[in-house]
């Protein structure tokens, strides 16, 4: 008996060995497959504001780089500048390597969240190179020149930058360093090369090198890095250099990986189990290096790191608060410390009666902070969420009071007739600015909306909406829910009574039993302003709607007539006589924070299965989604699933994660 036991438990040990041994194979067959090559980046501009092509950034940096399409430059394309605020290519390939009397035969290029990398070959030799960001201030490349024949080869190399591609750059050069000022901004470059390197300035946007020559033995290889800086002057150039002199490239460059491993893996272990197929946990990689590309330090006006919807677009170089509040859930499932930031740096710029600003730039020079109006309150959910990761009492602390002023703010300037409902406005008067608040700028439940003064600097529009009392219902949850974390019962008790009040009244007031949808309602609540669109289904997503309500808006966010599209929870019915998705913008497209919401209220209300096919559609039918080397776009045309708008979408990106993720 002992005999059959211990054999029993040796079996079961090898059982048990040979599982975790093929679940620690998976883990690293998922590290080595995902993040390679997972965005397209061979690109060379053509001209200073050429974004045809993707770029790579990481650290916060305000600058990016992609390959070159041509055999011919070997170095990296950029940098692409952001510090001049629409964004602009500094140069084709501001430090390229000439190797004199040699012909590249061939190039291989591999992308990864940690760093770029590109082999050329020639007959005989052998060209490595390696970019990554030490900091938001300064990428390193690093060149492995390597003699791969079997005799020695002597090797006359110099360095030289493709014509400057920006207005208002002038190149200086000392020995072997290079430094870099803009008219049109105080960021500085500083490039420093190997200390046998001596620069020679051609022009004010031209340099090149002296000509170095050695002999390589076969085998032999000679290494040598280059650093790509460039500093605000709220930043000190000495430190940064300090750094660069006595970092460790390939140490640094190990700690890179390995980070964004971890960060990657996170997502990927978190999956729900219905996604674990490979293909999910690619697109989570893509999701991860669409948030990292739009990641940015603080700089200027803007007192706290955070991202941009998008490096892409020209105008979009800087934040926004409704899409902070949702890149701030993205990130909370694998990076809770740039989560917090990316709260903090709207909330850095909240106004003393609690309005927080609609976006803010960092140099108002160029382009000014917009306090023209708001966005809808999703402030407290992102908080929630975030503490939910990491538990952090402290965070709390420091935002609780923050947001319960910004939730009295919409009530002390948006309630137009105190009844407790809560109006879209603006702060200049003006409809346009108060349908930007709504965030849905041109949605046709506003096409006959107009203004109305509550008091000096605010401003409702005529109607009641939904979507935004529904946000506020949730917001008074989540406000309940962090006055509870913080042992303040007073508060926690009104919010939640308040809640109820204000779910009987979304349930009444805004569902039309007939018709079987929430709409917005005239200002006296008497009249439905129809129009199938996505805000019909945000009380689902509050939770604020009965089981019977939520059934019927199922039934038609699953009618493949009118939501159940190709791209599904688009946000107007298909079968409205305005839905024109290649021109409307909220009249038609799919923007994936709607979508997700819609997937979201599906799973409120136990439609699970409904929930799983829609994800599915949402993720297959968006084009470029799946599969490698094409960007998530800001929206998508639902009947044929076309990336429309700015590509690199932080805000699509994160929604995609969400939909993945565990709660």
């Amino acid at each position: 008996m002992i005999k059959q036991t211990e054999l029993l438990l040796v079996s079961l040990l090898i059982v048990l060995i040979s599982c975790k041994d093929k679940v620690e194979s998976k883990k690293e067959k998922v590290k080595t497959m995902v993040h390679t090559n997972v965005l397209n980046y061979v690109f060379t501009p053509k001209h200073k504001f050429d974004k045809k092509g993707l770029m790579f950034s990481d650290q916060g940096a305000w600058f990016a780089y992609s390959f070159p399409d041509s055999i011919n430059t070997t170095g990296f394309s950029g940098p692409f500048l952001m510090t001049q605020q629409n964004g602009i290519w500094s140069s084709s390939s501001l430090t390229n390597l000439v190797l004199k009397n040699t012909k590249w035969t061939s190039i291989d290029t591999k992308s990864y969240s940690s760093h770029l990398e590109q082999v050329f070959l020639s007959e005989k030799l052998e060209l490595k190179q390696q970019l990554f960001f030490l900091s938001g201030h300064t990428a390193i490349i690093k060149s492995i020149l390597k003699n791969k024949s079997n005799s020695p080869q002597a090797i006359n190399y110099s360095f030289k930058n493709e014509q400057l591609l920006a207005d208002g750059l002038k190149l200086s050069v000392k020995e072997n360093n290079l430094t870099i000022k803009s008219a049109l901004t105080d960021a500085v470059g500083h490039v420093i090369f190997p200390e046998d390197v001596l620069l020679t300035a051609s022009t004010d946007s031209t340099y090149i090198s002296n000509e170095i020559q050695m002999v390589l033995k076969p085998n032999e290889t000679k290494e040598f890095t280059i650093s790509q800086s460039f500093i605000f002057k709220e930043y000190s150039w000495l430190e940064e250099q300090q750094k660069i002199t006595t970092s460790s490239f390939d140490a640094i460059l190990k700690d890179r990986k390995s980070d964004k491993n971890t960060e990657l893996q996170s997502l990927i272990e978190n999956r729900k189990i219905q996604f674990n197929d490979d293909k999910y946990a690619e697109v989570l990689a893509k999701t991860q290096l669409t948030l990292q590309n739009n990641w940015r330090i603080a700089a200027g006006e803007l007192k706290d790191e955070g991202l941009f919807p998008s490096y892409h677009y020209k105008w979009f170089h800087g934040f926004w608060s409704w899409d902070s509040w949702k890149h701030a859930v993205g990130l909370s499932y694998y990076n809770t410390d740039l989560a917090k930031k990316q709260m903090r740096v709207m909330f850095n710029f909240q106004n003393e009666d609690g309005f927080i600003v609609d976006c803010v730039y960092r140099d108002t020079l160029i382009e000014k902070h917009n306090y023209r109006d708001t966005k809808p309150p999703l402030s407290a959910w992102a908080i929630a969420k975030i503490y939910k990761k990491d538990k952090d009492l402290s965070f709390v602390k420091e935002f609780y009071p923050k947001l319960k002023k910004y939730h009295q703010w919409w009530y002390n300037k948006r309630d137009h007739d105190k009844d407790g409902l809560c109006e879209y406005g603006s702060t200049d008067g003006s409809v346009i600015a108060a349908k930007w608040e709504s965030g849905m700028d041109n949605a046709i439940r506003f096409d006959n909306s107009k203004i109305l003064k509550n008091s000096e600097g605010a401003y409702s529009i005529d109607q009641e909406s939904v979507d935004l009392n529904a946000y506020l219902y949730a917001e008074k949850l989540f406000l309940s829910e962090l006055a509870t974390i913080l042992g303040y019962k007073t508060d926690a008790d009104s919010f939640k009574k308040e809640a109820e009040k204000l779910k009987l009244i979304i349930q009444t007031q805004f569902y039309d039993p007939i018709d079987g949808w929430f709409y917005d309602t005239t200002l006296d609540g008497k009249t439905f302003i129809k129009g199938e669109g996505s805000e019909g289904w945000t009380a689902l997503w509050a939770n604020a709607a009965t089981q019977e309500q939520a059934e019927a808006v199922k039934n038609k966010m699953m009618d493949p007539k009118k939501f159940f599209t190709k791209v599904p929870f688009q946000t107007m019915s298909a079968d409205h006589e305005k839905f024109n998705p290649l021109k409307g913008y909220w009249r038609g497209p799919n923007w994936l924070d709607q979508a997700y919401f819609g997937v979201k209220s599906l799973r409120n209300y136990g439609f699970d299965k409904e929930a799983d096919k829609a994800t599915i559609q949402i993720l297959k039918g968006a084009e470029g989604v799946l599969g490698k080397g094409k960007s998530i776009r800001e929206n998508y045309h639902p009947l044929t699933g076309k990336g429309l708008s700015a590509e690199n979408f932080s805000w699509s990106a994160a929604h995609i994660i969400m939909l993945l993720q565990k709660d």
